[in-house]
């Protein structure tokens, strides 16, 4: 059904004058993330659900290489091989992707887009920070969709930042749209992937390795099972945890999943290829602009 609904034309596309408008405070950082590659065994089915479930356009195309984008920022790479295995949730990787809408309007629309085409979620939460949604893809890659409260909102003790996971308010989040409001027209411009979660085999070394090898800040231990970490004050631009994975080893690079992490670095000379602990590829990129 949704492979159908995005091919009807549905989606709006950019003009170059919506390209240029402003980008979330997690994509002026210093670093940022810039786009995540995936493995599938199937990259036309999983691109027609992107396009379907958050209106993503497809803008490149190479053998079995398929690129997605929003607002004409490129945010996905799948690359199709049918010899692949699935992917063990159980084994360092992606926990999931987090594509962050401009406004708390955007993600309204999009709620209220998922409850009418009855689109299953695996949850829904407010974490002070940020209000999220999330869900898998066919592929069983996890997802989130959310929208930042203004970041001078956010709450900080001793440089941790505040986050908590309560119930998302669904009827204070959907009073954002009046009646007259055009509905849900796919990702809109400004769309960025604001954040990646990574399963690891061990937090402390995660942490250890980000800060270390990347320069990230811890911005907050949850327990002592996840960490998040980020450039320029943002609350995370990478998540870690061992919720499913704790002890996992080095990932092996015949699974379907997570390809590579795509960061974007003001003070990048050349692109650079660095391999975390358990081997997921992080890949650096001067920022443009």
């Amino acid at each position: 059904m949704f492979a159908e609904y995005a091919r009807a034309g549905r989606w709006r596309v950019a003009s170059p004058e919506q390209m240029m408008n402003e980008l979330p405070f997690s994509a002026t950082t210093p670093v940022s993330v810039g786009r995540v590659g995936l493995k599938a065994r199937d990259a036309n089915r999983l691109a027609d659900y992107y396009k379907a479930i958050l209106g993503l356009t497809e803008t490149r195309r190479s053998g079995n290489v398929i690129a997605l984008s929003a607002g004409g920022r490129e945010l996905l790479e799948i690359e199709e091989s049918a010899a692949l295995k699935q992917d063990d949730p159980r084994s360092a990787g992606l926990f999931h992707t987090a594509f962050l809408l401009p406004t708390r309007a955007d993600l309204a629309r999009w709620a209220r887009f998922a409850m009418e085409n009855r689109i299953g979620l695996d949850g829904a939460s407010d974490h002070e920070v940020s209000e999220a949604m999330y869900l898998r893809d066919p592929e069983g890659n996890g997802i989130e969709i959310y929208a930042d409260r203004p970041h001078e909102t956010w709450r900080f003790t001793d440089g941790s930042v505040h986050m908590g996971t309560e119930r998302l308010d669904f009827r204070n989040l959907l009073s954002q749209i009046h009646d007259d409001d055009a509905g849900w027209q796919g990702a809109p411009a400004g769309s960025v992937i604001g954040h990646v979660h990574l399963r690891v085999g061990d937090v402390d070394k995660a942490e250890s390795w980000w800060n270390g090898e990347m320069g990230f800040d811890t911005m907050l231990h949850y327990g002592n099972a996840a960490v998040f970490l980020s450039s320029g004050g943002y609350h995370h631009h990478i998540g870690a945890n061992i919720w499913q994975s704790a002890g996992a080893g080095p990932r092996a690079g015949d699974m379907t999943g997570l390809s590579f992490v795509e960061l974007l670095s003001k003070d990048a000379q050349a692109e650079q290829e660095k391999r975390d602990p358990w081997g997921s590829v992080i890949r650096v990129l001067p920022a443009k602009g």
